[in-house]
């Protein structure tokens, strides 16, 4: 059973965050902010309206300093004070459009912003203006920085492509449509892609080279990046519709997936890249010796199947469409926090390691 923080929200909670230090804020419809006392059981410490009561789309905390949120309504952009909850300390917009998605890199120095126009506004927090326009063709749903690799950045959109980023160009250095690899790797379907694989959410591992996207089409894509291009490692049919959240844990492979169909599925994926990410060159080496690499970045022909042996570590049966996932430490046991159309936030347990 699912315990629930409420009291936080009157509408629907449509995105969450979590500090380092068991802050957890949530944004909803009409402007909506709270914060929640993770660590005192889910209680709501603060709330507050933004005006114009946009939709809080997005939330985020820095990395270095854990008491600065960054939030979106709308297209704005404002930094809060979690220690004491009030007006925002700062408001900029740099965004043309609706926020989806906000990213924080390691170092607290630099903010993205992916909007519905499919651009990624990436901001200089001492500055607060943007340095960096990119770029998808359509709506951009999911921007991540990679951990260890300063001024690199993942994203993805409903265009179907999966692209990445480095600060010091405008054009991204790899892109892979999901669309041509789908009809590549299913010639059949060919024109007949009723369930198109458009790019929902994507979050990147620890280590900074594996990173997940989830998909419309149910499925769950892993990829690495090796230098200036990534390739898909694995392929697994996730979810029964669309795949709206993915979220890999800190420290570990384990991933975390939210879905259209209600369910919140965790896959262990470390038997699949774990031991091969212990040794990045030799792993390098080993895919080249039994496959040339891909330019295009279509996945392997021996791991078309993969979907058929990966089954999840756990299922929750939500219920409910999710909106949004994060993870949490509560009381000394990890937590995954799930938002939905409903007011509240419901939390369930993790297995340990």
């Amino acid at each position: 059973m699912a315990a629930r923080w409420a009291g936080g929200h009157c509408g629907a909670v449509l995105c969450l965050g979590a500090s380092r230090e068991g802050l957890v804020a949530s944004g909803g419809e009409r402007g909506e902010l709270a914060l929640w006392d993770g660590g005192g059981g889910g209680s709501p410490v603060g709330r507050l309206r933004l005006p114009p009561e946009d939709d809080v789309g997005a939330v985020a905390f820095c990395p270095r300093c854990p008491s600065r949120l960054y939030a979106s309504h709308g297209a704005a952009l404002v930094v809060l004070d979690a220690r004491a909850l009030a007006e925002p300390v700062e408001r900029f917009q740099v965004n043309e459009e609706e926020i989806n998605c906000l990213a924080v890199d390691e170092a607290g120095g630099f903010l993205a912003a992916a909007d519905d126009s499919g651009a990624i506004k990436v901001v200089d927090l001492a500055s607060k203006k943007a340095c960096r326009a990119l770029r998808h063709s359509n709506i951009c749903s999911s921007v991540a920085f990679r951990p260890q690799r300063p001024q690199s950045l993942v994203s993805c959109g409903l265009d179907m492509q999966v692209m990445l980023w480095n600060l010091q160009k405008a054009r991204p250095l790899w892109t892979t449509n999901l669309q041509e690899c789908e009809t590549e790797d299913n010639p059949q379907s060919a024109g007949q892609l009723f369930n198109p694989p458009l790019a929902h959410s994507l979050s990147v591992a620890s280590c900074g080279n594996i990173f997940g996207c989830g998909a419309q089409d149910g499925k769950v894509r892993i990829f690495r990046v090796t230098g200036v291009k990534f390739e898909r490692e694995l392929e697994f049919k996730g979810h029964s519709l669309g795949v709206s959240q993915v979220l890999f844990m800190p420290e570990t492979y384990w991933l975390l997936t939210g879905g259209n169909d209600g369910k919140v599925l965790l896959w262990d994926v470390s038997s699949d890249v774990g031991k091969q990410q212990k040794s990045p060159a030799k792993s390098l080496h080993r895919r080249k010796a039994h496959a040339p690499a891909r330019k295009d970045g279509k996945l392997n022909k021996a791991a078309s199947n993969d979907h058929a042996r990966i089954l999840p570590k756990l299922t929750i049966e939500h219920g409910e469409k999710v909106n949004w996932l994060t993870c949490t430490e509560i009381k000394g046991s990890r937590r995954v926090l799930v938002a939905d159309q409903s007011s509240s936030v419901s939390v369930y347990p993790l297995p340990e390691s």
